[in-house]
C-alpha cells in the first residue's frame, strides 16, 4: 500500500476559502457532530472548492459536478481510496471496496462476469421470490421497523443469488454483527485509528466479536462449496475457481471479497429501500406503477437520501482542480449528499419529485431504455426543469473504474422489491420522533423507522 504523509504547514498555498477556526479541533468535532450539516453549509458558503483543515491535514470539498468528474474520472490516477476507507481493512481486509492498484483491477476483473447484465436478468426471479415471501408475511395493520425488514430482505438475496447460501434464520445475528461495524466508522475518521483499534475498549471487543460472527457464516460457506466441490455458475463458485497466473485465490482473499459484497450488497440497497417508503409515506400521491415508474422514484430516493453519501480520495501527487493545486497528501471529498441538493441542478432540491427522472434511464440494468442516463456523457436536458443537468450532478454509485460493481444488481434489486411490496401494500409512518440520517458508511436511518403496513384492495 502506498504511505503519503499528510500536508503539513510547507505547503503555503494558495488555499481555497473556507472554515477557519483558531480553536483546535473545531471542524474535526463539526464534521463529527454533523457531517451532512457541516458540509452542506461549507459547500453553499464557500462554492465548489473548500479547504479545510484537521490538525496537520488539508482537505478539500469538490462541489461542482464537472470538477467532481476530474476527481474520479480524468484525473482518478492521481488519486487513491481516502484513509477512512483504507481503515476499513481492518474490516474488510483486502476487498473490492478497500483495494487498489493491478490488485483491485485483476479482482474487479474476476468478479465482473457475477454483474454482467444477463446473469443478473437470471437472478431476478430469486429477488423476487425473496420479495413475496417477505410480502406474504405481513399482516394488515401490522407496525414493524421497514428498516430491519428491508436489511432482512436484502442479506436473504445477496447470499442466495451470489453466494447459493441461506441465511434467513441467521439474518438477525449477522444484522446486529453488520450494525456493529458500521457504528465504529466514526472512530476511522480520528487520525489515531490504527492505535484506537487496538485498546481493549467495550467498543473495540464487541467489533472483533461481529467480525468473529460474520467470518463464521462466511467461512461455512466457502467450506461447504469447496467441500462439494460443484460450480453453481453465481459469485462464490467465480471467486473459488478463479485463476491468475495459475494462482487460485485463498480462503482469506475469497473471504474478503465476499464479506466486501455481503456489507455493500446488502446495505446500501436496504437504505435506499427504507427511505424509499419513507418518502412515498411522506407523499402518498406518489404512485409506483410500472417498472419504468419503480425506476423514477427509487432514482429520486437515491437523489435525497444516496445510500453512498460521501467519497473521499488521497492525493498521490500534486494535482490542479478548479484552478488550485491540491497537494501530494491532502484529501479530498466529493459528496452525493451535498451535491445532489445543489439547487443548481435540481430546483427545489429538498422537494420529492420522481418526475424530475422522467426522461432520463438511470439505472443500467437489463430493463434499461438506452445508453444515455445521468451517469452517462456530457450534460443533458432535465425532465421538465429547463436546465442542463451535468452528468456528475447525479452520482449514487461513484464514477471512473470505481464506480460501484454492483449497480445493476442494485437497481434491478431495488425495482423487484419495491414494485412487489408496494403491490400488495401501503405503508404510513408509525412514529411521532422525526426520521433523522445517520451517516456512516452508508446513509442509515438513525434509530430505524417504525411503519405500519396497509393491504391493498
Amino acid at each position: 500500500m502506498t504511505v503519503v504523509p499528510p500536508v503539513r504547514s510547507a505547503f503555503k498555498g494558495p488555499f481555497p476559502p473556507g472554515p477557519r477556526s483558531w480553536v483546535p479541533g473545531s471542524n474535526l468535532r463539526a464534521m463529527q457532530r454533523d457531517p451532512l450539516g457541516f458540509l452542506t453549509r461549507i459547500a453553499r458558503e464557500f462554492g465548489d472548492v473548500v479547504h479545510f483543515t484537521f490538525g496537520p491535514q488539508h482537505l478539500y470539498l469538490i462541489n461542482e459536478p464537472d470538477l467532481i468528474r476530474e476527481v474520479l474520472v480524468t484525473k482518478e490516477r492521481a488519486f487513491m481510496k481516502g484513509r477512512a476507507l483504507q481503515r476499513t481493512k481492518l474490516l474488510l481486509g483486502e476487498g473490492l471496496l478497500t483495494s487498489e492498484g493491478d490488485f483491485h483491477l485483476r479482482q474487479r476483473r474476476l468478479m465482473q462476469p457475477a454483474f454482467h447484465r444477463d446473469r443478473i436478468a437470471r437472478y431476478a426471479e430469486g429477488m423476487r421470490a425473496n420479495a413475496e415471501r417477505v410480502a406474504e408475511s405481513w399482516r394488515d395493520g401490522q407496525t414493524m421497523d421497514v428498516a430491519q425488514e428491508m436489511t432482512r430482505l436484502t442479506l436473504s438475496i445477496v447470499a442466495q443469488t451470489l453466494f447459493g447460501a441461506d441465511v434467513s434464520s441467521e439474518a438477525d445475528e449477522i444484522g446486529r454483527a453488520l450494525t456493529e461495524l458500521m457504528e465504529v466508522f466514526t472512530v476511522l475518521l480520528n487520525p489515531f485509528t490504527q492505535w484506537l483499534m487496538k485498546l481493549p475498549t467495550p467498543k473495540m471487543r464487541s467489533t472483533q466479536r461481529a467480525i468473529e460472527r460474520l467470518d463464521a457464516t462466511i467461512y461455512r460457506m466457502i467450506e461447504q462449496r469447496r467441500a462439494s466441490g460443484v460450480d453453481r455458475g453465481d459469485l462464490l463458485s467465480m471467486l473459488l475457481l478463479a485463476q491468475d497466473e495459475g494462482e487460485v485465490m485463498t480462503d482469506r482473499q475469497v473471504r474478503d471479497e465476499a464479506m466486501t459484497l455481503f456489507l455493500a450488497g446488502h446495505e446500501t440497497t436496504a437504505n435506499a429501500l427504507a427511505w424509499t417508503f419513507y418518502l412515498l409515506a411522506q407523499n402518498p400521491h406518489v404512485e409506483i406503477g410500472d417498472g419504468t415508474h419503480a425506476r423514477m422514484v427509487l432514482a429520486e430516493s437515491m437523489r435525497l437520501y444516496p445510500p453512498a453519501w460521501i467519497i473521499g480520495r488521497l492525493a498521490l501527487e500534486n494535482v490542479e482542480i478548479g484552478g488550485y493545486t491540491i497537494p501530494r497528501g491532502a484529501i479530498v471529498i466529493v459528496s452525493q449528499y451535498v451535491t445532489h441538493r445543489d439547487p443548481r441542478y435540481w430546483p427545489e432540491p429538498e422537494k420529492f419529485d420522481p418526475e424530475r427522472f422522467r426522461d432520463e434511464d438511470p439505472s443500467p440494468g437489463p430493463a434499461a431504455r438506452g445508453p444515455t442516463s445521468p451517469g452517462g456523457r456530457g450534460r443533458r436536458e432535465a425532465a421538465g426543469e429547463g436546465i442542463s443537468r451535468p452528468k456528475f450532478a447525479y452520482f449514487p454509485f461513484g464514477g471512473g473504474s470505481r464506480i460501484c460493481i454492483g449497480e445493476g444488481f442494485a437497481w434491478t434489486e431495488g425495482v423487484i422489491v419495491l414494485q412487489t411490496l408496494a403491490r400488495k401494500w401501503r405503508l404510513s409512518l408509525a412514529q411521532s420522533t422525526p426520521v433523522i440520517p445517520k451517516p456512516v458508511i452508508t446513509l442509515r436511518l438513525r434509530g430505524g423507522i417504525k411503519m405500519t403496513a396497509h393491504a391493498r384492495h
